[in-house]
């Protein structure tokens, strides 16, 4: 299974504070409105999201058909076949992708510890 580009997305607080706080440590604003207040943050390979108010916990982030620059990859993993190999291992899907449909879509899974993990295709 190729899961594509990772990131992790927080949940901050204050959106400036969080952007000064990764430009501090290298990262710098790859994607993103600051007034909409999410931000992507990138060093090399490394991707941060900064969301302000959007969602409760931080979210792990797998972007199938992409790498770390946004842009498709020439062979991927779909999300949907990415989903029925963890439902035949018994993982419980929350916001199932439509298995009927084709280009984009997502679902998520929690891992054992509550930490939600996103599979999200933008291809």
């Amino acid at each position: 299974m190729k899961l594509g580009a990772f990131s992790i997305s927080l949940a901050v607080k204050d959106i400036q504070a969080s952007k000064e706080f990764y430009e501090n440590l290298g990262f710098s604003v790859f994607a993103g409105e600051l007034e909409r207040k999410y931000l992507i943050m990138k060093n090399g390979n490394a991707l941060v999201g900064l969301f302000q108010g959007m969602f409760e916990k931080n979210i792990l982030t797998f972007n199938p058909g992409w790498d770390e620059n946004a842009q498709k990859l020439d062979s991927f993993s779909d999300v949907r076949d990415i989903q029925k190999h963890l439902k035949e291992k018994g993982i419980s899907i929350e916001n199932e992708a439509d298995e009927s449909s084709t280009g984009p879509a997502s679902f998520v899974v929690v891992d054992p510890d509550g930490n939600p993990v996103l599979i999200d295709q933008h291809v």
